[in-house]
């Protein structure tokens, strides 16, 4: 589990290309404090497991299923990675619970400097529809925010500056995609909601 409450970014330092698989190697120096293979760490909001541990090049494998779901296919040596380490009993809740498992990937369609933040506008994909409402919350690549004005084919978000420090949505540019998990509590009242309206009819 996850809080969506990004740690830093990493860059990217080695992909090796497989049969079915993607193996990525991560410049985690700062962050593997503790690691251990079989662990989960999240990039760009994708819990990975651990495969790897060279120091601080910490080695990650992606099967078929997470590169058709997630920007992880369209990666390359030295792009950065968003960075969350798993969640440990006791630590502080900042953000919203996460599982790491994207739905879906969605784009930026519009980006706007305000003062010392930035507003965007994402494409609103089909399957992530239902769940993601003004003022709830979603994850993009990884970091919790509150979600702005919604319409049938978009939604906004309010970045504030440290978020831009911290995380890599301050680089991302129009017509770049970004992962998108939704929030579960969400997602679980409108499917119980959606089930008892279909069975009454």
């Amino acid at each position: 589990m996850y809080t969506g409450i990004v740690a830093g970014k990493a860059p990217i330092v080695n992909i090796d290309e497989g049969d079915g698989i993607r193996s990525f190697t991560v410049d985690l120096t700062g962050f593997e404090d503790g690691l251990e293979i079989g662990a989960s760490v999240a990039l760009d909001g994708v819990c990975m497991t651990v495969v790897e541990i060279d120091s601080g090049q910490i080695g990650f494998d992606a099967i078929q299923e997470t590169l058709e779901r997630t920007t992880l296919a369209d990666r390359s040596t030295g792009d950065v990675l968003n960075v969350e380490r798993s969640l440990k009993m006791g630590d502080e809740l900042g953000g919203h619970l996460l599982s790491g498992h994207v739905m879906c990937t969605a784009e930026i369609i519009e980006r706007n400097e305000v003062g010392e933040g930035v507003d965007l506008r994402i494409s609103m994909p089909d399957q992530a529809r239902p769940y993601i409402l003004e003022k709830g919350y979603v994850a993009v690549d990884g970091m919790s925010l509150t979600v702005g004005r919604v319409n049938e084919s978009s939604f906004g978000l309010h970045i504030i500056p440290e978020t831009l420090r911290v995380t890599t949505i301050g680089q991302k540019e129009v017509g770049q995609s970004v992962n998108i998990e939704v929030d579960s509590q969400t997602q679980t009242i409108v499917d119980t909601l959606v089930r008892n309206m279909e069975a009454k009819v």
